[in-house]
């Protein structure tokens, strides 16, 4: 009789505990890892069916402020770019030219604008790309 009763998958055992201890990270079962990133998938299609859904739906309303929301905020972002670069600096320096002295305009926060901005353009600029590809996945 042996001091210590143990087999070689007890051996196996301790040093993958003392791997996970050490890397901080668990060994996953490529078959469990595969089961779990085709679930994953499912959610996320399941999630993108749904908003395609939402979206179908708003454009189908017939009030503005329901299915206009999108082009609303493009106009809205639009006009904020075109007074705070152009027009606004345009009439400072045409009232500075003539001698009339005005208070300075309305400040406008174009980090929130840019943000808000850049997520519409990076939006549209992946559905043009989707389209010059010819790989357009929702066909209505």
């Amino acid at each position: 009789m042996a001091l210590v009763d143990f087999k070689l998958d007890d051996i196996g055992n301790v040093f993958t505990s003392i791997r996970e201890a050490w890397t901080g990270k668990k060994i996953v079962d490529p078959k469990e890892q595969a089961e779990l990133e085709i679930k994953m998938q499912q959610i996320e299609q399941a999630i993108a069916q749904g908003q395609i859904q939402v979206n179908i739906e708003e454009a189908k309303h017939s009030s503005i402020f329901v299915a206009g929301w999108r082009p609303f905020i493009g106009w809205v972002c639009g006009s904020a770019l075109l007074f705070h670069y152009i027009v606004s600096p345009l009439i400072m320096w045409l009232c500075l030219i003539v001698g009339i002295d005005i208070p300075n305009p309305p400040i406008l926060d174009m980090a929130s604008l840019m943000t808000l901005l850049g997520g519409l353009l990076g939006l549209g600029g992946l559905r043009t790309f989707e389209k010059t590809k010819k790989i357009e996945r929702n066909k209505l």
